[in-house]
């Protein structure tokens, strides 16, 4: 028996067992179960399936593989028709974020080389699933045979454990940050499409703390090819210089070091975010933190703006032509939970790389105390690799808020 209330489908199936009574629930994309105790019909339980592979709701992405397995990849629905695109127009992101790309990152060796499956005739989207495979070639699952029994300090290997009942251990499985590939491969589609709808529409992440070395970015002079030319992704060049050093210094003795990423976005129009409970930076902030290593989000003035009166934190409105604009941006181009046109702009912490070359105390899987000497091939300092996964995301929160916009806002 199939019945629905809303946006819930149901499914009751009656067990063998008498008395017994299940109920599943299948709904877009949570998990959970719920039980029944007193059903009138008898014990049972209510289930519904989770999906936390999937991301975005008009624009919407499921990303899948594991980080040893044959490949990765991502599909992606939402895709308006007739938008120009081919690999080419992918690869750059996904090269951006391949290993082995300067000295300071994993070596593990990689093409990334991407290949488009479906949705796309005659070099153009057709409106249907678009598939992208980007092939796993140098993977090295042997070199992780000792993580077979003993859990990584600060990794993810015995929570999911502890979830599934069940674990990767080769790499680490989905827990990778080899899963952003997918990500970074959906967000040049969404970038594209961003940059099709608005022309003055850009994006750029950069480097602007690791450990204690801070850098100084001009947010209106900041530009790709500043950031590009270092291969931490800070434009700072003093900075960066330092940022270099200290990378190769913690990778010498076997260690790691986290920092902090700005991104800003320019161009945006007023109106995106939907109140209450998907605000845009409600949005962004979910889709940073879902980036594996992050630990901290903030927005505008962020935490800093809890030290400031009121009058000295309002942005101010006045006139620029037809324009309602800001004097200031402390907001970070949000207000409300949604965009004001203003420039967004936000800050994300990532922490030191958990998978290290030290000696740490840690626990087996038959829950006793042991030592771990961890190996591998591992970042130092994920933070230049993560420049293009920020910018994916927010892309995807950005262009499923603008088909969203569009799909509601439709009368005159």
């Amino acid at each position: 028996m199939f019945f629905m209330i809303g946006p819930l489908f149901f499914a009751s199936l009656e067990s063998k067992i008498p008395g017994k009574f299940m109920l599943i629930l299948y709904r877009f994309r949570y998990g959970g179960i719920f039980r029944y105790p007193n059903w009138p019909y008898g014990q049972g339980s209510f289930i519904y399936s989770g999906m936390g592979s999937l991301f975005g709701e008009v624009f919407r992405i499921s990303t899948w593989g594991e980080s040893h397995g044959g490949g990765v990849g991502v599909v992606i629905e939402g895709c308006p028709p007739r938008l120009p695109l081919t690999e080419s127009d992918i690869q750059p992101d996904l090269d951006r974020r391949r290993p082995g790309q300067s000295d300071i990152v994993t070596p593990r060796k990689e093409e990334d080389k991407c290949s488009i499956l479906s949705g796309i005739f005659q070099g153009k989207t057709l409106g249907t699933p678009i598939s992208i495979l980007v092939h796993n070639d140098d993977a090295r699952p042997e070199a992780y045979r000792e993580m077979e029994t003993l859990y990584r300090p600060s990794h993810a290997d015995f929570t999911y454990e502890a979830k599934y009942g069940i674990r990767n251990w080769q790499g680490g499985g989905r827990a990778s940050a080899r899963e952003t590939i997918g990500r970074v491969a959906a967000g040049a589609v969404a970038k594209k499409i961003l940059r099709t709808l608005y022309p003055q529409w850009d994006i750029l992440a950069y480097v602007t703390a690791i450990h204690d070395i801070f850098a100084k970015v001009d947010h209106d002079s900041v530009c790709f090819k500043g950031i590009e030319t270092s291969i931490v992704r800070c434009p700072d060049p003093v900075a960066s210089s330092a940022m270099e050093a200290r990378i190769r210094q913690v990778r010498g003795e076997g260690d790691s070091v986290g920092g902090i990423l700005e991104c800003i976005v320019r161009g945006v129009p007023p109106g995106l975010g939907e109140p209450v409970f998907d605000k845009l930076e409600a949005d962004l902030a979910k889709a940073m933190l879902s980036l594996p290593a992050t630990k901290g989000f903030e927005i505008g003035s962020g935490f800093a703006g809890s030290q400031l009166k009121g009058s000295e934190h309002n942005d101010a409105f006045h006139m620029e032509g037809d324009q309602v604009r800001t004097q200031t941006n402390r907001s970070g181009g949000i207000q409300g939970g949604i965009s004001n046109g203003e420039l967004i702009i936000f800050r994300v912490a990532f922490k030191p790389t958990a998978t290290i070359a030290c000696e740490q105390q840690t626990v087996s899987t038959t829950r006793e105390n042991a030592q771990l000497f961890a190996r591998g091939r591992h970042d130092p300092c994920v933070l230049p690799r993560a420049v293009p996964m920020v910018e994916a995301m927010a892309a995807l929160v950005l262009c499923d808020h603008v088909l969203r916009q569009r799909a509601q806002n439709v009368l005159p």
